[in-house]
């Protein structure tokens, strides 16, 4: 720190040889002569000489004249110079706060004042300056300021100010008048700008709150958007759908620049899709169901693009809630693979269902397909969607009633019966159609052997409301409960032998354990009272198979129920034993143990064989090892083919009867 000067208490001591420095002789300075304001060249020069001799004589030295510095070093010693006063001086400021001002250090009476003045001036300044901009002024303001006065407490203004020359005044007035007119033109211009933009709006909010209101006559929801306060929303979803497609059929109404709607779908896609339904039989599309929904362009007007936008989620979600069942029905065959679903009807038929676009829809390849066939895949498609709305009145009806108490488990959420009743009425109708080919042909051969059997009679659907019923919420809502019940349909008839019925009942289920289809087979024969009733059967080939034994017990009852006329010379006449009728098999005995009589009955689905030949050692009722053919008797066939054209026999009306009549009578005269 430079040493300031201090006024000694002690009496003075030898001066040191040593120099003293340019601040010690600057502060001796200012306590001799005074402030170096005062001091001049004049001053200077006049004090110079009084202080010398007038006889004194000039030595040597001084006669010497001293040499003259040029300009450009004068002046850096100028600036040396004043740099090293100001340096001084800021040691001097620097000493005095650090010492304190009750210390014995004396400080250089010029400097305080010319430093207490600047402060002051500084702080005048600033408490002016902070009228019109007190952030600024605040910083070069002194704490004691800030303290004493408040900011912008102190203004200016121009008093007696110096009089103005005609040709001012009339300059100052020519421009003001030109500011104010242009001042004028600037707002008239922005008053019209603000009027024309004031009626774009008003046409524009016009429009927009007029179509918003149109889309709200049509029955859209119009309500706040929960997210976007400022921002209208049109629900076009299903409330009681799954939350992941609940939340997306919520769209924002926003305005564009015209003031028309703008449907904001967010991830909704930009093109209308459906699910396709399509029949195959082998390789080969046999039908297809048509685009349903609606196609909106950007010109169409903003109800038909709410519309399209309502269908195509209405289809995804159909199609979300198709995959997760298909899933859970893979054990009844059906096979979900990327976009395609799989379900098998048939032995060859199978139903395909995916999600397309409608522009992408091939109107070429439908015009190749059936048209007539085209009702089972729309019947099919128009069922699914019926199915699912069905579901979403469930969920409302659950939602209305007394919640279950609470528990930390989330209740699952089950699968939609959207495929099991269409499944299980294309499954059981193709079951049906198989059985009701199979009586059909069965029943041909039967008749072609001259059999009077009596129709048989088919109930399809039975408990099924096929008719007509109310419109009312509650009958739609019943009618779609009763076809998730199980489909059942009855074949019934009677028999040849009296008191005789037989009944099949298919019942197909897919909504509850067991699936699939069974059978129920039942049958009334008094002639063999012995045998069980199949009751339940699984497979149709089973199912077939009790049926022809039912019809094979029913052909070998009427035979053997059918008296043959005795033979000449016999007063008796013959009958046909059943010795075995599970296998077809009766017996006309004889008085010659060599000459019995043995038949046999083969009855299929394509036509009836009738055997005879002779047998020996035959107790009645043995057969195998015990039944030995007459060796060089050959054995008589008639059969029965389907259809009449393929008989190799011409029997008549009773062909059957005949034969059987016929071999008794060959027996007699043997």
């Amino acid at each position: 720190m430079v040493e300031s000067f201090s006024l000694p208490l002690r009496p003075p001591t030898d001066k040191d040889e040593r120099p003293d420095t340019l601040p010690v002789e600057i502060a001796q300075i200012n306590n001799q002569w005074g402030s170096f304001r005062e001091v001049n060249e004049d001053v200077l020069r006049a004090e110079i000489a009084k202080q010398k001799k007038p006889d004194a004589t000039p030595s040597e030295e001084d006669e010497e004249e001293p040499t003259e510095l040029d300009a450009t070093e004068r002046r850096e010693q100028l600036y040396k110079r004043r740099l090293e006063i100001t340096q001084f001086a800021v040691s001097v400021k620097h000493s005095s706060h650090a010492t304190g001002s009750q210390d014995f250090c004396v400080k250089p009476v010029e400097y305080r004042k010319a430093h207490q003045e600047t402060m002051l001036a500084l702080d005048f300044i600033s408490l002016l300056l902070s009228k019109h901009s007190p952030r600024q002024a605040e910083t070069s303001m002194s704490p004691l300021l800030k303290q004493l006065a408040p900011l912008g407490s102190l203004s200016s203004d121009l008093v007696n100010a110096p009089p103005r020359t005609e040709a001012t005044l009339k300059d100052i007035a020519t421009v003001s008048r030109g500011w104010r007119m242009q001042s004028f033109n600037a707002v008239s211009n922005k008053l019209l700008n603000a009027a024309t933009r004031l009626n774009r709006e008003i046409d524009s909010e016009t429009k927009y709150w007029n179509e918003v209101i149109a889309v709200k006559d049509k029955g859209w929801k119009v309500c706040r958007h929960p997210r976007v306060r400022q921002a209208l929303a049109v629900r076009y979803g299903f409330i009681e759908a799954t939350p992941a497609f609940r939340d997306r059929g919520l769209a924002s109404l926003q305005r564009s620049n015209d003031g028309s709607l703008v449907l904001d779908q967010g991830l909704m896609p930009t093109s209308a899709r459906y699910v396709r339904v399509q029949v195959k039989q082998g390789q080969q599309k046999w039908a297809s169901s048509k685009p349903t929904g609606t196609i909106a362009n950007e010109t169409d007007p903003i109800e038909a693009r709410i519309l399209q936008a309502r269908d195509s989620v209405f289809e995804e979600e159909l199609f979300h809630e198709l995959v997760r069942e298909a899933r859970a029905l893979a054990s009844c065959g059906v096979t979900t693979r990327e976009n395609l679903i799989g379900i098998p009807v048939a032995d060859d038929t199978e139903i395909m269902l995916d999600l397309v676009d409608i522009d992408g829809h091939d109107s070429q390849s439908q015009e190749a397909l059936l048209r007539e066939n085209d009702s089972i895949a729309d019947g099919f498609a128009h069922g699914i969607r019926i199915m699912l709305c069905f579901a979403h009145r469930q969920n409302l009806r659950r939602r209305t009633q007394i919640p279950r108490p609470l528990t930390t488990a989330r209740p699952p959420i089950p699968e939609y019966h959207l495929l099991r009743p269409a499944l299980a009425y294309l499954q059981h109708l193709t079951l049906v159609r198989s059985l009701e080919a199979y009586f059909s042909d069965i029943y041909t051969v039967l008749r072609s052997a001259g059999l009077d059997l009596p129709p048989w009679n088919l109930q399809t659907c039975v408990g099924w409301p096929l008719g007509s019923v109310g419109k009312s919420t509650h009958s739609l809502e019943a009618l779609v409960e009763k076809f998730l019940r199980p489909v059942e349909s009855v074949f019934s008839g009677d028999l040849l032998t009296p008191r005789g019925s037989f009944s099949v009942t298919i019942r197909t289920n897919f909504s509850a354990v067991p699936l699939g289809s069974i059978y129920e087979v039942s049958f009334q024969l008094p002639t063999v009272s012995h045998l069980k009733t199949p009751n339940r059967v699984g497979l149709r080939e089973e199912a077939e198979a009790a049926i022809t034994h039912i019809l094979l017990l029913d052909v070998v009852s009427a035979i053997a129920s059918n008296p043959i006329s005795a033979a000449p010379g016999k007063t008796e006449p013959q009958k046909w034993v059943p010795i075995y009728p599970p296998l077809g098999e009766l017996l006309l005995p004889h008085s010659h143990p060599e000459r019995h009589k043995k038949m046999k009955v083969t009855l299929t689905r394509h036509d009836m064989a009738v055997t005879t030949y002779l047998v020996n050692s035959i107790d009645g009722v043995g057969r195998g090892v015990q039944e030995l053919r007459m060796q060089g008797a050959g054995a008589h066939v008639c059969k029965f083919p389907r259809s009449s054209s393929e008989s190799s026999l011409d029997q008549g009306s009773e062909a059957l009867m005949d034969f059987v009549a016929e071999e008794a009578r060959r027996q007699s005269r043997m």
